[in-house]
């Protein structure tokens, strides 16, 4: 029983029950019995107490469960069992972290999906975990996930239980704590919103996102891995030993995983089931995209997502023009993406004989969504695309170069996710094709350090454009040098011009010039000869003797006839030219200075260097008058008269003209443009012909450096810098270094152009000449037979490049004592000289000159004194007192 009194007391009774009640006649019981329990006494105020004790306590035990819960929540996990590499980052942010100790430090990891940003920064706290007071992690996917970060900090601190409690106990905690936000890829959450506004505390955070870059004080950009590293990788998680075996064929699948850690863990845990190491690239190649989308049964972390799944969810968040900028560009090359190949496209002028609107309707519709309703391009909205696609790391932007860059196995994904890959190609392929019809044929060599690996991917994809394209593909592919790939493009065009529109349509005439010109750059003279002795036929019937087309077939064809040094042919067509374009055009249209520069050089070829001066004077007093000082012809005309000068000794006029030429360049195009690196490697060599070559030498230097960052290593013009070094380092008598470099520019050009190629044949004299000067007259004869042997299958015997080859022969034969031979073959130069270019020409005049010296050798001093009084007494004739003879060709 409970009551209660006046005194605030509770008194409970009870007890022992009584003895049961007496029974009464209709068989109901008695009454109970009394209690017999002692009597208990408890106030109010001590049952309150005890009350209040018992709820503090469970209290007390829910809130110690929320503390536990929200520690382990924001627990940081450990780094991959099979984590390697990256110790340059790892060290940047040491170093970072531990400098400044006292002030706030943001360091953000950014990069694509799967190049391992959030391992490196929880490796990073595993080596460095003792520097700070409290490690925060927090999910940064979503605002949500954030927001529950941060109101753990704020429980398991006891600071409150919201985001804002958590944000407030890290402003007032002056530690070094150290918060990790992990996974910060949504573009569209304001991060500044949930960092800590204060001046201390320490930040990590990794993202997709290059643009949170603007709130750290340093950061690295996480991409591939170092080869070492990546194979160290790959045979950890695949659970193989360490062997040379293994290392070969690890080094081979890293590679074609390009080095990407997410991509080689996936291949790990693979092969950790097969346990075929050498069996698994070939496995790969046919099924890339399945296998980068299987997850691994036992994976090393708690990552969640494959290769291909990580991209798959950043793609889902694109605008629909994002999206499909991302995937026509993985329908190009996926570096070297510029915005400008579109913006050209935009500007396309349709032809009547060019592509209809319908056949370019694909391409068109794309540019549609990037037109100002006037029609114009409009940049802001490229921008717009681009940038959404770069907060992903989808894509890539070199501010410098402004070049996009797409990763390699990235570029293949989407190129794989999209429904119809043949209209993407072909869509893109005529987007190229409309970019390049855009640029001026003058800057087609620099347009093709840009375009050409776009057109290569285009042509290996077998797109399908308008043969108009695959022509200006092939001028792109002879722009950087790949003749080979020119000329099988363009043999295809000739063919389907023939069979849509016939032998004598004059479209199929331009093709076979290509086709002609192509062969010229493969040194395959005969062909080209053959091709444009057609071509001017047909022309004459179809257009006449008089037709600009015509002309220009003419000057084509005797372009080819100085190749192969057939110099009386050329000159008698320019002169014909000349005339013809007088008649027609007058004395002062572009065309007729160029036939005159043209008929200029052929004098030059032919020894007239007197004739030759004196049409290029007038050349260039002619476009200096029409066209102004500045003018790309004014230049090239002033350039051409200054090798006339150098032809005719006079080599101070040369360095004056030249250093006009290198000068403008630079102004008018800049230090890198390939025209003013042309005007460069000119004026060394006419420092060369002075015997200044230690100023040669210096720009030579530079013309080779930027022609390889320019064109690549392996373009026709960096190998010629390269040869040209050479010869200047032979000046100098720095001969090791001299080989060194021919030796590369002879290996590229064998693989580049064949064994047979003139290019190549003069890359192997100039190497057997450096023989010489390093006394090693074994292996430059070797060399030097085998250079003559081929310029007479490819030339013929009469070539000037073969009785160049034979003097070269003879000068080894010299060397090494052998006199008589070399006196054979002497005499077989000399002869041929007269015949071919007179007993006047320059190169006769040599010849005879090395005959004399051979004749002294062989102590025949009589004959020898003949033969060098001729000589002295012609070029008296010829050059003047006071003409400086110029450096040997090579």
């Amino acid at each position: 029983m409970l009551s209660q009194d006046d005194s605030r007391s509770l008194y409970i009774t009870g007890g022992q029950g009584g003895p049961g009640g007496q029974g009464y006649l209709h068989g109901t019981g008695g009454p109970g019995g009394a209690g017999l329990g002692p009597n208990v006494h408890i106030t109010a105020q001590q049952l309150i107490a005890h009350n209040l004790h018992a709820t503090l306590a469970s209290e007390q035990a829910f809130k110690l469960s929320n503390v536990r819960a929200s520690q382990i929540l924001n627990h940081c996990p450990p780094p991959s069992r099979i984590f390697h590499g990256r110790r340059n980052i790892l060290d940047k942010m040491h170093d970072f972290f531990s400098s400044n100790m006292g002030s706030q430090h943001i360091y953000v990891l950014y990069g694509l999906g799967g190049a391992g940003k959030t391992q490196i920064g929880l490796k990073f706290i595993n080596e460095s975990s003792s520097c700070f007071s409290d490690i925060f992690f927090i999910d940064t996917s979503t605002i949500v996930t954030i927001e529950t970060g941060l109101k753990n900090i704020a429980v398991a601190k006891d600071f409150g239980d919201s985001p804002q409690d958590g944000l407030l106990w890290l402003t007032s905690k002056v530690e070094e704590w150290l918060l990790f936000f992990d996974n910060a890829d949504d573009p569209s959450i304001n991060l500044n919103d949930f960092i800590p506004q204060c001046t201390h505390g320490n930040i990590i955070i990794t993202s997709r996102n290059p643009g949170l870059r603007v709130y750290a004080r340093s950061h690295s950009l996480v991409s591939d891995m170092e080869e070492e590293d990546a194979v160290a990788l790959l045979l950890k998680s695949a659970a193989q030993e360490v062997t040379f075996s293994t290392q070969k064929n690890a080094t081979e699948i890293i590679k074609a995983l390009h080095y990407l850690p997410l991509a080689i863990v996936q291949a790990g845990a693979f092969i950790s089931k097969s346990q075929d190491l050498h069996g698994y690239l070939a496995l790969y190649t046919k099924n890339q995209a399945q296998l980068l989308s299987e997850k691994p049964a036992q994976p090393h972390d708690r990552y969640a997502w494959t290769v291909y799944t990580t991209w798959q969810i950043s793609f889902a968040q694109l605008t629909p023009p994002a999206a499909m900028v991302l995937q026509h560009c993985s329908f190009l090359y996926h570096n070297g993406i510029s915005e400008e190949i579109f913006s050209n496209a935009s500007r396309y002028t349709f032809r009547a004989a060019g592509p209809s609107e319908l056949e370019l309707q694909g391409a068109l519709e794309f540019l549609s969504h990037f037109l100002r309703p006037t029609g114009e391009w409009d940049s802001l909205q490229f921008l717009h695309a681009t940038n959404e696609i770069q907060a992903y790391s989808l894509m890539s932007f070199d501010s410098e170069k402004k070049l996009f860059s797409i990763h390699p196995l990235v570029h293949a994904w989407s190129q794989a996710i999209v429904c119809n890959p043949e209209r993407y190609m072909s869509t893109i392929g005529s987007i190229l094709g409309m970019a390049i019809s855009e640029r001026p044929n003058r800057n087609i060599q620099l347009a093709s350090v840009v375009l050409c690996p776009h057109v290569e991917f285009v042509v290996q994809m077998n797109a399908k454009v308008a043969l108009d394209f695959s022509v200006k593909y092939g001028l792109m592919f002879s722009g950087a040098g790949k003749y080979k790939q020119a000329e099988k493009l363009l043999k295809e065009v000739l063919e389907k011009r023939k069979q849509l529109l016939g032998d004598n349509h004059l479209d199929t005439l331009l093709a076979m010039g290509n086709l002609a010109s192509t062969y010229s750059d493969l040194g395959e003279h005969q062909k080209a000869e053959e091709l444009e002795i057609i071509v001017l036929e047909k022309q004459k019937q179809l257009l006449g003797d008089n037709h600009p087309a015509t002309l220009l077939a003419m000057g084509n064809l005797a372009s080819t006839y100085s190749d192969r040094g057939e110099y009386q042919k050329a000159k008698e067509l320019e002169v014909i030219v000349v005339q013809k374009q007088k008649q027609l055009l007058g004395d002062n249209h572009p065309a007729t200075l160029l036939a005159m520069g043209n008929l200029a050089r052929t004098y030059s070829d032919l020894g007239e260097h007197q004739t030759a001066e004196e049409l290029e004077i007038i050349v260039l007093e002619k476009q200096k008058q029409l066209l102004g000082d500045n003018h790309p012809d004014t230049l090239l005309a002033m350039g051409n008269l200054a090798k006339t000068y150098s032809d005719l000794g006079e080599h101070q006029k040369a360095e004056e003209l030249k250093v006009i030429v290198l000068e403008k360049r630079k102004q008018l195009l800049g230090d890198n443009h390939p025209a003013t690196l042309l005007a460069m490697g000119n004026l060394a060599r006419t420092y060369s012909d002075l015997g200044e070559y230690q100023k040669a030498e210096e720009l030579k230097v530079i013309v080779l450096q930027k022609q390889k960052q320019l064109l690549g290593d392996n373009h026709p013009a960096t190998l010629l810098a390269m040869g040209n070094l050479a010869r200047t380092y032979s000046d100098l008598g720095k001969y090791q270094k001299a080989e060194e470099l021919e030796i590369i520019v002879l290996e590229k050009r064998k693989q580049l152009l064949g064994d047979n190629h003139p290019a190549t044949l003069l890359a192997m004299g100039n190497l057997a000449r450096t023989y010489s000067d390093l006394g090693e007259h074994q292996k430059a004869e070797e060399l030097k037979v085998i250079v003559l042997q081929k310029q007479k299958q490819l030339l013929g015997d009469n070539h000037p490049a073969t009785l160049l080859a034979m003097g070269n022969l003879a000068r080894t034969y010299s060397d090494l004592g052998e006199y008589q031979k070399a006196e054979e073959l002497e005499i077989i130069v000399l002869e041929k000289q007269k015949q071919l270019l007179g007993d006047n020409h320059p190169a006769t005049l040599l010849a005879m000159g090395n005959l004399a010296s051979t004749y002294s050798d062989l102590g025949k001093y009589q004959k020898a004194e003949e033969l060098k009084v001729i000589v002295l007494q012609k070029q008296k004739q010829l050059l003047g007192d006071n003409h400086q003879p110029p450096c040997l060709a090579r």
